[in-house]
């Protein structure tokens, strides 16, 4: 009796894992050619799209459809700036000390929940505490529910700089941190720095080129490490298999990082044409972050919102990034879509597409950069499109985004890893 039950359990199994569900997509967006296509049906088995075919198949007995005939279906999308483990707020740097790294975990899942909601099956943290990389762990053991996660840890600066983690305290808590805690201030330093991120768990490795906007410091565009200590930096990185990105706002902190090999310059403010000029030559992308420049100058306006230190950054540097995208876009300097989602609410992601629109990108391109594009910097080539044998990461849209770009903040349809999230 015990084997026919354990035989009829293992056919059960089987038959489960065997199971197909046909997607019905009214529109179907093709992201590396650039164009929708019309009635297509995405056969999905387990976590992966193992068919995509034209007109709406009729489904087998065993294998369920899921609807999407009224709207735009495309590859989940991948935000390649995101801070999980925090939101902006007047609290904001009072929080770092009334907050124990269990509330900043437990607001984490809140965070990372919303992202998935809003259509992002992938994002990449750069910079936090190592709750970040503590969320993506349980992330993928199924315990919360979010995006996939490939998180930089603690982000690497050099003493004073923009990731400094005492800046600003008083002299008695200041202390002088090092490599263990992200501060770089050589070339020794700078190996030890991401070796400790490789124990520490991370995926990538993120530095802090320059000065930043909202750093208790008053430096926000300077160059903030030498070209060796990058080098030094990236080669210990390639050693480990980490990609390397690069904060920075001012030109020559961006000379600097990519000629130190970074893969990406994030946000790019003040970039020259001899900056983008150099990363067309190296191959390095631009992360742009429009919506957290425009949400940051925005936020400075109001009364209180941030300290004044911070306030007369914010209303200078954020108005620079989306003429700044515009112009490296137009040079031919390779885009990945991100936000720099904390420094503006979570959840409306959404908007960088149309500020990326807003100055010449079409929509489809832009929706390519946050899928082909970012899966390329990314270096994983599972996810970023729908194709057989990849990973089914899909979302669909209320509307067409060619002919309504607000239609990306109408997501209705969320499947990551093959698993329906919302519908």
């Amino acid at each position: 009796m015990r084997r026919i039950f354990l035989g009829l359990l293992m056919l059960a199994t089987q038959s489960l894992i065997a199971q197909k569900t046909l997607l019905h997509c009214g529109q179907l967006i093709d992201v590396k050619n650039g164009v929708q296509l019309p009635q297509m049906t995405i056969v999905v088995e387990g976590n992966k799209v193992v068919d995509i075919q034209k007109g709406y198949t009729n489904p087998a007995a065993d294998q369920t459809v899921i609807n999407l005939k009224n709207l735009t279906v495309m590859p989940g999308l991948i935000d390649m700036h995101v801070h999980l483990e925090s939101e902006t707020g007047p609290a904001s740097y009072l929080n770092g000390f009334t907050y124990n790294p269990a509330d900043f975990a437990f607001q984490s899942v809140v965070f990372a929940e919303k992202t998935l909601m809003s259509g992002f099956t992938a994002v990449r943290d750069l910079g936090g505490t190592n709750v970040n990389i503590a969320l993506r762990n349980a992330i993928n053991k199924g315990w919360i529910v979010g995006p996939r996660v490939y998180t930089a840890g603690k982000s690497l600066a050099s003493t004073g700089g923009h990731a400094d983690p005492t800046n600003n305290y008083r002299k008695d808590l200041m202390g002088d941190p090092g490599p263990r805690e992200g501060v770089v201030n050589s070339v020794e330093d700078a190996a030890k720095a991401v070796r400790q991120r490789y124990k520490d768990g991370a995926d990538l490795i993120k530095i802090t080129a320059t000065g930043g906007v909202l750093s208790m410091a008053k430096d926000g565009s300077g160059a903030q490490f030498t070209v060796e200590e990058i080098k030094a930096i990236v080669q210990t990185a390639n050693d480990y298999g980490f990609k390397v990105a690069a904060h920075a706002h001012g030109a020559e902190g961006m000379k600097r990082a990519v000629l130190g090999g970074v893969h990406s310059i994030e946000h790019g403010s003040y970039m020259s044409e001899e900056v983008m000029d150099l990363m067309k030559e190296k191959g390095t992308y631009l992360v742009p972050t429009i919506v957290a420049g425009k949400s940051t100058a925005d936020s400075a306006k109001k009364p209180g919102y941030y300290p004044d230190i911070v306030k007369a950054k914010a209303l200078v540097i954020g108005n620079f990034i989306q003429g700044t995208f515009a112009k490296a876009y137009k040079r031919g300097v390779k885009i990945a879509f991100g936000t720099d989602a904390g420094v503006y609410a979570h959840g409306k992601n959404w908007l960088e597409f149309q500020y990326m629109n807003e100055v010449g990108m079409p929509v489809l391109e832009a929706i390519k950069c946050a899928t082909v594009n970012a899966a390329d910097l990314l270096g994983d080539d599972s996810i970023g499109s729908i194709e057989k044998g990849k990973m089914a990461d899909i979302i669909a849209v209320d509307g067409n985004p060619e002919k309504d770009v607000t239609s990306m903040g109408r997501v209705k349809f969320v499947m990551k890893g093959g698993k329906v999230f919302k519908q």
